[in-house]
């Protein structure tokens, strides 16, 4: 009885000091493009380099450039569309509820700051009473 509690307890414990994942931004995808992913040797003969699909994906204050993980089983995603993503160590986790809501991993390939007229838009203007 004293083990099957001290079990309990244990267990509770530990389930109140998991770590919750992290929630999900949004953001849209912009635009996919082909661009090349791997290295071929071309000094023996012509070969076509494999081409991989890389997005880009804007969220509120950054834009991304991601590639998926494994190029062999990618899923083509729709361009224009909201997605929902996550930052979990060095990958991205996306999720579209047009693609089947499943959440699917990407590299992150470059980050950049956005800097939009319309973020400079939005700050507010004093203007001078006096003139």
């Amino acid at each position: 009885m004293r083990l099957r509690m001290l079990f309990c307890i244990f267990a509770f414990a530990s389930a109140a000091y998991a770590k919750e994942p992290a929630p999900y931004l949004t953001g849209t995808l912009l635009q996919m493009d082909a661009v090349y992913c791997g290295v071929s040797d071309s000094a023996q003969k012509k070969i076509h380099e494999p081409l991989c699909r890389e997005y880009i994906l804007q969220a509120e204050n950054v834009t991304f450039r991601i590639r998926p993980r494994d190029e062999k089983h990618s899923v083509l995603l729709p361009v224009g569309n909201r997605a929902e993503f996550r930052m979990e160590k060095d990958k991205l986790m996306l999720r579209m509820e047009e693609a089947n809501s499943k959440e699917r991993e990407y590299i992150i390939v470059s980050m950049t700051p956005r800097s939009d007229a319309s973020a400079a838009d939005a700050a507010p203007s004093h203007v001078n009473h006096l003139q």
